[in-house]
């Protein structure tokens, strides 16, 4: 397969807006794919060479990315510089570039789907001395051999930014279209929440049809996507809903899930990022705790106070994150203290199809607690006075709330899944909206007077789960302090593009738009409608969406939240109807 019939699928997708139309255009390309190419295929469309949990990344900076085009093309120096200076984006830049370039030279080779793929798996795995040069001339060399528009996609991989508009969900659709039924839909996601990778989901459909999906377990060392949580405002409703459930307690620290296997231990984040090697005093204690021979446990690491035992927040254990130098030393300044609140497998045994409080039993018979690994606190009720007073304990020993669970038969681990069968519930639900939204960026406005040369205010968005959209629900100017302001151009400016992003859904226009990424917490004042507004559009009032008044950043930058684990828009719904229930 050639990699411009890829090239020219990516183009056609990026010029239009509708979801429908993009899933389209996806199942035609998906359908010419060769069936032992298809992984590959899928891969690249997700702007990757591997699933998540593997960690490749390609390691090309931006400045040696520029030095590859120059060295493949010959282009003029000066107009590279002054292409990436306007435009900020590779693609565009190496697509201007092959454009310019002298006529292709008698000794270029045509780029199949394999070669490129291979190459760019080179470029990731070279490492040492010289890998910077070696990466350099691998890229020229397909740059130099490619056309305008393979040139443009090649480019975007670099950093992961196809800016196609389409997520994993949208992948998920086309497969389901190309090699099953459209109601299959749901087979699909279940293998793709299991085994976590969407190319071999690709390959054993193509191969074996749904039938192939067999396939996919749960499998030690091969993370799951984690299952997430509902909100409800008090704790009559969740009883509720939920009836007789098990609330247990809600650490503030970063979720992990621990694979252990013959005394080799491996944690994933719930973004499926291997971070074994930032939590070396958790490897050591929860391989002194476990008891069994192998297993997969998931909990919180939270931040602890050695001296007090006080639990501290979570943006301590962030300090952790990404060192690379002085892990020790890290280690020593923040310690953390496992929390571990459920059990996927154990032995031999998968325990996702079976109910809350087996996995419970079996995670207390694998966990032998310690200072440094404990079981989460639970507690087993339906009196909303007796969870009330176990709330007030939570948040006295240093927790966030609870978490409420099914304790029914059918009270599964549900894999990459919302549902009513977790539920949060936090200190800051009263009254109007005083809990705090896990929000997405989407676009900036200029700053003007003492925010002259920053960005002035942002423009925050939901995730429609349904549509697998943005949907914006305030514009955010409160809350940053002056080191905060000066951090922005750093952590946004490698999300901006030119135009609305696709899956963006927005009637106000900003002075920059973002690619959907980074999540910053909002706490506001209350929810109101609002017709400028798009999340819930339409679901309360006509015309109407709804809007967070008076929000303001706490200061907590969600690193630990994919844009799609964001507050979504049915959770602003419900939290706007609990509202008006309160406010009779």
């Amino acid at each position: 397969m050639d990699y411009q019939e890829i090239a020219e699928a990516y183009s056609r997708i990026e010029e239009t807006r509708k979801r429908l139309e993009m899933t389209g255009l996806l199942v035609e390309l998906l359908a010419k794919a060769p069936p032992d190419l298809i992984d590959k295929v899928v891969y690249l469309t997700q702007g990757k060479l591997a699933p998540d949990f593997k960690g490749i990344e390609l390691g090309l900076a931006e400045k040696l990315a520029l030095k590859a085009i120059y060295e493949g093309t010959r282009v003029d120096e000066s107009k590279i510089r002054n292409w990436w200076l306007k435009e900020g984006d590779l693609g565009s830049v190496a697509f201007n570039a092959v454009s310019e370039k002298k006529q292709t030279s008698l000794f270029s080779e045509s780029l199949t789907v394999s070669r490129v793929y291979n190459s760019l798996m080179e470029i990731a795995m070279a490492s040492g001395s010289g890998s910077q040069e070696k990466k350099m001339k691998i890229f020229a060399k397909l740059l130099h051999d490619s056309t305008p528009i393979e040139a443009k996609y090649m480019a975007r991989m670099l950093n992961s930014k196809l800016r196609l508009g389409i997520a994993d969900m949208t992948i998920v659709d086309a497969l389901a279209i190309t090699f099953a039924e459209k109601e299959n839909r749901d087979e699909v996601e279940n293998a793709y929440n299991t085994g976590s990778d969407l190319g071999k989901v690709a390959g054993l459909l193509a191969a074996h049809g749904l039938e192939g999906l067999d396939e996919i377990k749960l499998e030690v060392g091969i993370p799951l996507r984690a299952m997430l949580c509902e909100r409800l405002s008090s704790l009559e409703d969740i009883i509720e809903k939920l009836g007789k459930c098990a609330f247990e307690y809600k650490y503030d620290g970063l979720r992990v899930q621990a694979h252990i296997s013959n005394g080799r231990i491996e944690l994933y984040t719930r973004q499926l990022e291997n971070v074994t090697a930032q939590f070396p005093d958790v490897v050591e204690s929860l391989s002194k705790a476990f008891k069994a021979k192998e297993g997969v446990v998931e909990g919180e690491c939270v931040p602890v106070n050695l001296n007090t035992g006080e639990l501290l927040p979570f943006q301590e254990v962030s300090h952790r994150r990404g060192r690379k130098t002085d892990l020790q030393a890290a280690v020593s300044d923040y310690p953390v203290v496992l929390f571990v609140f459920d059990c996927l497998y154990l032995d031999g045994k998968e325990f996702i199809n079976q109910p809350y409080q087996k996995r419970r039993e079996k995670l207390e018979s694998a966990i032998s607690g310690s200072d440094e690994v404990r079981i989460s606190v639970s507690l087993i009720t339906d009196d909303p006075d007796e969870a009330g007073l176990f709330f007030q304990q939570s948040l006295l020993d240093g927790c966030e709330g609870l978490i409420a669970k099914s304790i029914k038969p059918d009270s599964f681990y549900r894999a990459g899944s919302r549902g009513w069968q977790w539920i949060k519930f936090k200190r800051d639900y009263k009254s109007h909206m005083d809990d705090t939204a896990d929000l997405v960026v989407v676009g900036g406005f200029a700053g003007r007077g003492k925010r002259a040369g920053h960005y002035g205010a942002l423009l925050m968005a939901t995730y429609n789960r349904d549509e697998d959209v943005f949907e914006t629900v305030t514009k955010l100017g409160s809350g940053f302090d002056d080191e905060m302001l000066a951090m922005l151009p750093e952590l946004l400016d490698s999300h901006k593009v030119s135009k609305r992003p696709t899956r963006v859904v927005s009637q106000m226009k900003p002075d920059f738009w973002f690619s959907p990424a980074v999540v910053l917490e909002v706490k506001g004042a209350e929810i109101t409608l609002s017709p400028i507004h798009t999340c819930g559009l339409g679901a309360v009032r006509e015309n109407s969406g709804l809007a967070i008044r008076f929000p303001r950043y706490t200061g907590l930058l969600r690193e630990d939240k994919a844009p799609e684990d964001a507050t979504s828009t049915e959770e602003m719904l419900e939290m706007y109807n609990l509202q008006l229930k309160k406010l009779g």
